[in-house]
């Protein structure tokens, strides 16, 4: 009999083990789908926030005329930030690039002042960068007005496509975690299917019967959820070592909703399988408990 019951509980305990082990693997891959998706979000955000007009302006501008063609630029409703970049610092930069020094060979120094107008987010789409190039072209002392027009478009596109892919990841993953939880917690109970049937015949309630099973269930999901967010901290820690600019994309407030999804999924797809499993054992005759 001891031996009977070592055996018994030592099959339990793998049990637990095994349903633990694959939801938090679940939970993982779902954490790192919920994560990648609120990234791409940010940034989208990001690309826009730091979207960049530049305007030339015509060789023979003073500075002086250029601050107060900044000062004009600063009222309009579009404008989040300008940069102001004088022909000397347009001639470092163009040798830095060139590796010569273009004065030798121009005669001069070729390059024009310029500002570099930083959009704000709401602005960064092509409708009103058609409008805004049109405006700034309009100006006298503009000699040319460029940006990278496909920029926008192509982050926001390849962002949308990332975000069906990753839906349809997380919908297929969902049907198959529950799969997987379901028939792993239905192991669990099967093994006490015939306990189950003894306490109905002696007049217990299916809810009291169910609510161990969805108790012990949901258990096992915090700590597969527990786990889960451990291996999504170190992987995002790693992140950020390897790659520091990572933590723009990256805050604590996506963390957060990962962790917060995470444990509400294990919490959730847990007592689910529990309760279905539970109630399809309540559901059968005792003749039948001997044929499964």
């Amino acid at each position: 009999m001891g031996k009977s019951r070592r055996k018994a509980g030592g099959r339990h305990g793998l049990q637990v083990v095994t349903l633990c082990i694959s939801t938090a693997m679940v939970l993982v891959l779902l954490g790192i789908v919920v994560l990648f998706t609120l990234s791409g979000r940010n940034l989208s955000s990001w690309v826009r926030e730091n979207f960049v007009v530049t305007m030339v302006l015509d060789h023979d501008m003073t500075y002086g005329e250029a601050q107060s063609l900044m000062t004009t630029l600063r009222a309009r409703p579009f404008v989040n930030q300008l940069h102001y970049i004088s022909q000397q610092e347009a001639l470092r930069e163009g040798k830095q690039q060139l590796g010569v020094d273009p004065t030798e060979f121009a005669g001069g120094n070729p390059f024009n002042a310029s500002i570099d107008i930083t959009l704000k987010a709401d602005y960064a789409n092509n409708d009103s960068l058609q409008w805004i190039s049109k405006e700034l072209r309009a100006c006298p002392q503009a000699v040319k007005v460029s940006y990278e027009k496909d920029l926008i478009e192509k982050v926001n596109k390849n962002i949308a496509n990332l975000s069906v892919v990753f839906l349809v990841i997380a919908l297929l993953l969902t049907i198959v975690s529950f799969s997987l939880i379901n028939n792993t917690v239905k192991l669990g109970i099967y093994a006490r299917r015939f306990t189950m049937h003894t306490m109905k015949l002696v007049g217990a309630s299916w809810g009291f019967i169910r609510w161990p099973f969805v108790r012990s269930a949901i258990g096992i999901g915090l700590l597969a959820a527990l786990i889960a967010s451990v291996v999504l901290g170190g992987c995002i820690y790693g992140l950020y070592v390897w790659e520091p600019d990572m933590q723009t994309f990256v805050t604590w407030k996506e963390m957060t909703i990962v962790g917060v999804t995470v444990f509400a999924f294990g919490i959730i797809i847990t007592g689910i399988c529990a309760s279905v499993s539970v109630t399809k054992f309540l559901k059968m005759k005792a003749s039948d408990l001997y044929k499964i």
